[in-house]
C-alpha cells in the first residue's frame, strides 16, 4: 500500500505525516495569486494548494474588484494534484488596485470543507 501512496502523491513525507485524509477534514494549504506583468492582457496566476486526500475535491475560485464586483472565476472538478496553478484574465474597467481573491474547497452535497479569501494588489 505504502507504495501506491508513493506513486500517487510523490510528495509525501517518507515519515508518513502527509497521508491522504477523508474529505471532512480537508483544508487549503495555500492559495496565492501574482499578477502576470508582461505585453498581454491583464492576467493573475493563481496558486492552490489542497492537503493529500483520499477522495478528490472540488474547487471554486472568484476574483472580485476593488467595488466587489466579479472580474473572473474558475472551477477545478476533482483536480489530479493537490498543487494547481491556473491564470486568471483581469476583464473590465479596473486594471490596477487591489483585487479579492476567494476560494472555496467542497465535495457536492457536502458542507463546505474549507474557505480561503486573500486581498492582493496590482
Amino acid at each position: 500500500m505504502t507504495e501506491d501512496i508513493d506513486f500517487f502523491f510523490p510528495e509525501l513525507s517518507a515519515d508518513g505525516q502527509d497521508l491522504p485524509v477523508p474529505p471532512d477534514e480537508m483544508r487549503f494549504l495555500e492559495l496565492r495569486a501574482e499578477p502576470v506583468l508582461d505585453d498581454g492582457p491583464l492576467r493573475a496566476r493563481i496558486y492552490v494548494e489542497v492537503t493529500p486526500f483520499q477522495q478528490r475535491p472540488y474547487i471554486e475560485v472568484n476574483l472580485n474588484g476593488a467595488d466587489g464586483n466579479e472580474i473572473a472565476s474558475a472551477s477545478v472538478i476533482e483536480p489530479m494534484s493537490r498543487k494547481n496553478v491556473f491564470t486568471l484574465h483581469i476583464r473590465g474597467t479596473q486594471q490596477s488596485g487591489k483585487f479579492h481573491l476567494s476560494a472555496r474547497l467542497f465535495y457536492p452535497e457536502k458542507p463546505d470543507s474549507d474557505i480561503r479569501e486573500i486581498t492582493f494588489e496590482i
